[in-house]
């Protein structure tokens, strides 16, 4: 065996999970979660992905690799009052949606439908508010921001996929060597934590509704085009339905939604890491036992972050979201005709409105898909 599949498998889920830990935490502490039940949900959630990859890539021999779902973790850490119990209901919601997607193919069609212009906007509107709130961290500590930021955009020249970890290394270190941070935690194990789910029509309109065709839209169908591109040809269904049935599982001990990867699966499926594409699949097993050690110490990763500047964990987050922001603001204007609804999208999920006790993702969506039909009633 190649040493470059142990390899990339890592530096794929070192990336994946340094990277955007901090939106995890963001995103917990958005539903008032504990330290204790952040550090289950992070546990829970790493013990399904190492599940999930070892199983899909055994079973398929294919390198199908699986994550959180960023833009979704960033629509929850952009949400406000929920609590901790209703979104672990959204998140068995989410979970029963996409094993359904996974059972019955006219659903994966049906959220193909969504043009990508509106179904980008929206992920723009939720991304936008991020980039903001790591600029505005400037003026708390512009000693310590500015360098990071400045490292980050160098860096990303020539190392996109680190630029983020480096960063968040780099920020805790000098953190640390100047007294920005308290006493460092005891190294623990992990536990796990039930959390009894809440489920209300608010939380599923607004929080769990949104995070499924989200993570559909910008994660699923993104993961798939990138086996695809690497010469594999999964079917769809039953991907998309054990991430469905594990997120549904780790949902009630405080895991969020996980997926088929997009980034970190470009790292594990190219001829860099094995010129035989068959002998690729090994890449799953190795990316599933990384997880398995962040599952194990998950509880002194999140008290670290825990400890440190809270204007670096914002930047960290914000920092890590300016790719996928970018991307989906091309998508979302890329097509001359559909710029309107798009904007249209953006505007009102960016707005931050909620209406109804539901949240501005899902009146992004209906607002966009309103301003598109009524365009093309018009051309008709």
């Amino acid at each position: 065996m190649r040493i470059s599949i142990p390899i990339s498998a890592f530096v794929a889920a070192i990336v994946g999970f340094g990277g955007t830990l901090a939106l995890v935490i963001a995103a917990a502490k958005a539903v008032g979660a504990t330290q204790i039940e952040t550090a289950s949900g992070v546990t829970a959630i790493c013990l399904a992905m190492t599940i999930e990859c070892l199983w899909l890539s055994w079973r398929t021999k294919m390198p199908v690799i699986t994550a959180w779902s960023t833009p979704g973790l960033a629509l929850i850490a952009a949400s406000s009052g929920f609590t901790m119990p209703q979104a672990v209901g959204a998140f068995m919601v989410t979970g029963v949606l996409l094993v359904a997607t996974g059972l019955f193919k006219p659903l994966t069609r049906l959220i193909a439908q969504i043009p990508a212009s509106v179904a980008s906007g929206m992920l723009a509107g939720i991304l936008v508010s991020f980039a903001v709130n790591a600029v505005k961290t400037i003026p708390a500590d512009p000693w310590l921001i500015l360098p990071l930021i400045a490292a980050f955009f160098v860096i990303r020249l020539f190392n996109p996929a680190l630029s983020v970890l480096v960063v968040l290394i780099g920020g805790g270190l000098a953190a640390f060597l100047t007294g920005r941070v308290g006493s460092l935690p005891v190294p623990e194990l992990s536990t796990l934590t039930f959390i009894a789910p809440q489920f209300t029509a608010s939380a599923i309109i607004g929080l769990a509704l949104p995070l499924y065709l989200v993570t559909m839209a910008s994660q699923n169908l993104s993961g798939l085009a990138v086996l695809r591109a690497a010469g594999y040809h999964p079917e769809p269904g039953p991907l998309i339905g054990v991430t469905g049935l594990f997120s549904l599982l780790s949902a009630p001990f405080g895991a969020a939604t996980t997926n088929l990867a997009a980034i970190s699966a470009a790292i594990c499926t190219g001829p860099d890491v094995h010129p035989d594409p068959a002998e690729r699949w090994k890449t799953g097993p190795f990316y599933a036992l990384a997880y398995l050690i962040f599952a194990i110490f998950g509880a002194s990763l999140v008290a670290i972050f825990a400890v440190l500047p809270q204007s670096l964990i914002v930047l960290v987050a914000g920092l890590a979201l300016t790719a996928p922001l970018a991307n989906a603001l091309s998508i979302a204007l890329h097509d001359a005709g559909d710029r309107m609804p798009a904007t249209v999208t953006f505007a009102v999920t960016a707005s931050g409105l909620t209406l109804f006790g539901v949240g501005a993702a899902f009146w992004g969506l209906v607002a966009g898909m309103a301003v598109l039909f009524l365009e093309k009633l018009k051309k008709r």
